[in-house]
């Protein structure tokens, strides 16, 4: 059964596919209730005629009633007002994504900056297998256009760069995408046959939006929801979604393709952070736990200083005294030392780096 929720649900009405038009449904639901926002409105295409290929077929292009405009000025109202809305829905370290085609991105982006977003990045998504320019009188169109943006300047947002290199064999993660459109399985089709919906986004860019910038349990709000792309890699990373969307017959596939979808297990979940992004272990807090004993010497990983434990979490050595960081730098006469590698304790005959207990602390925080 679909669940969808009529608009002006008065709380926040988590992994559902809301029935209405965008602006109004987001200014029924609460203010600053949503971590991110992906967007993939219309692209006002102003098609004239009809695309063909070279043998006369007919090219299943987009040409909805939902793409239609009367005219630029009335599209800029249009996303002047759903902009708003969204604004109006983000957390205050909240960000949005849009995406777009030559068509229509540029004068989303001069909007986005209108009404007070801050641009982080621009994002090209390069198809490896992009459509054929069939009348031969233009470039082939081969990539489209994300803007990624903060709520505010200065305003704070979830980017897991570390995540986002991993995903990319180590290598800082560039802002060109070089990812297939949907073919094959991942195409969803009608009843008929045909595309259930004409610009479906790949679940591949969807991935790497929400792991690059959110985080479990973060709140998505996908105002163009279609077939559903962004709900249904949210529940399969372990964000909430909501989606809005007023055709019938994408949220009809688009609920059955997320019931069919199986959240990762918790643990399959965590992603590379960066090390200052994890929970700060004070030493002391190792000498308050009893996990070292006032009194208990720590040796250098070259052996050639030790150090004695005091109650307050500092360190004495031969002829200085203050934290790990201090007494290790003096010692080795650097500008700087990182006292959690250098140090280590005595345990059952082996020696061991203190960084081991404060990553058991560590583990204790986040469990």
């Amino acid at each position: 059964m679909m669940m969808t929720k009529t608009k002006g649900a008065a709380a926040l009405p988590l992994n559902t596919i809301l029935d209405g038009d965008c602006i109004e449904v987001m200014n029924s639901l609460p203010e600053e209730s949503v971590d991110l926002i992906f967007a993939d409105p219309p692209y006002n295409l102003q098609l004239r005629g009809n695309l063909h290929r070279p043998d006369n077929s007919k090219v299943d292009a987009v040409d909805d009633h939902w793409d239609q405009f009367a005219s630029f000025a009335a599209y800029d109202s249009f996303t002047q007002d759903w902009l708003s809305a969204a604004r109006r829905l983000l957390k205050p370290n909240g960000a949005i994504w849009v995406i777009g085609s030559y068509h229509n991105i540029f004068r989303v982006g001069a909007a986005l900056q209108n009404q007070g977003f801050w641009i982080l990045n621009d994002v090209i998504w390069r198809k490896s297998n992009p459509m054929p320019n069939f009348r031969g009188q233009r470039f082939t169109n081969a990539h489209e256009t994300m803007i990624w943006a903060s709520k505010t300047e200065g305003g704070k947002y979830t980017f897991n760069y570390e995540a986002l290199k991993a995903l990319n064999e180590g290598i800082q993660m560039r802002s060109d995408w070089v990812l297939p459109i949907c073919t094959g399985h991942e195409r969803l089709k009608d009843e008929n046959g045909d595309k259930a919906h004409p610009t479906q986004k790949p679940e591949a860019l969807l991935h790497r939006v929400l792991v690059g910038s959110t985080n479990p349990g973060d709140v998505v709000l996908d105002p163009f929801f279609g077939t559903g792309t962004t709900g249904a890699v949210a529940k399969m990373l372990g964000r909430e979604y909501i989606g809005i969307e007023r055709e019938e017959a994408y949220r009809k596939v688009a609920q059955k393709r997320i019931d069919n979808v199986r959240k990762f297990d918790r643990e399959a979940l965590q992603v590379s952070t960066r090390k200052r992004a994890e929970p700060r272990v004070p030493f002391g807090q190792l000498v308050e736990r009893g996990l070292l004993r006032p009194g208990e010497e720590l040796y250098s990983m070259n052996k050639r200083f030790k150090a004695k434990v005091r109650a307050d979490g500092t360190l004495i050595g031969a002829d200085i005294k203050g934290s790990i960081h201090q007494v290790g730098a003096h010692l080795e006469g650097a500008p700087s030392c990182n006292g959690w590698t250098y140090w280590h304790f005595k345990r059952d005959g082996k020696v061991v780096s203190i960084d081991v207990l404060r990553q058991q602390i560590r583990a204790e925080m986040q469990a």
